[in-house]
């Protein structure tokens, strides 16, 4: 059977086309910086307890004040026990595969069973990007399928902002993995440029792509 990674999932609820591309190009490595920001997600409790200079050392997208506030409202919010399973988690870098999927767990909390992902990007202002909740939803069921019993729920961590997410497996969050599921299995051809332009900015295939994107010259009323 042909896997469909959680990779594949994330890109293609982001831009179907980009992931064409990328199976192009075979380019599906993550650039040097992420290990140095989901590092972070192993050291909270450290984080917590370090001063500013230190923390200023760090791969940390907000100011050192923030980041510590951040940590300690998530600590309470998933409690002592919880927090120190989050914090040093027995299973970690855990290949799961289930029925459709496969791919890497970062961490394997226990006692419910709930997988966390670790993106090294900028969170939303509240709950995680769809891309993030698809490839969610597919751990959770990788897990689920491996050890036999139901995972209702999944974390998303966000380490250079201190922002860490639970999810629920909704049903929209079920349709949205099934709809990304069934774009990565059909992609035989390179599909329709997405109508977000926003998404294209930072797009590394946008010239190849062939959308025009906004300069800086134009976003600031020169253009």
């Amino acid at each position: 059977m042909s896997y469909v990674t959680f990779g594949d999932l994330r890109t293609a609820a982001y831009c179907p086309r980009k992931l064409y591309y990328r199976r192009e190009e075979d380019d599906r490595e993550p650039p040097p910086e992420v290990a140095a920001i989901r590092a972070l997600a192993f050291r909270y409790e450290r984080s917590l307890a370090a001063e500013d200079a230190e923390l200023a050392d760090e791969p940390i997208a907000v100011d050192p004040g923030t980041y510590r506030s951040r940590l300690a409202d998530a600590r309470e919010r998933f409690g002592e026990s919880r927090w120190e399973t989050l914090c040093s988690p027995e299973e970690r870098g855990v290949l799961a595969t289930g029925r459709d999927c496969r791919g890497v767990v970062h961490k394997l909390l226990t006692g419910p069973l709930e997988p966390s992902l670790v993106s090294p990007g900028r969170p939303p202002e509240r709950g995680v990007w769809e891309p993030q909740s698809v490839a969610a939803v597919a751990a959770a069921k990788a897990v689920a399928w491996e050890h036999e019993r139901p995972v209702e729920t999944a974390v998303v961590e966000y380490p250079a902002y201190g922002a860490i997410r639970r999810i629920r497996l909704g049903t929209r969050r079920k349709a949205r993995y099934r709809r990304a599921l069934r774009t990565v299995r059909s992609l035989d051809g390179p599909p329709a440029r997405t109508r977000n332009r926003s998404k294209c900015e930072a797009c590394s295939y946008a010239d190849r792509c062939g959308v025009r994107t906004r300069t800086l010259r134009s976003l600031l009323g020169f253009g």
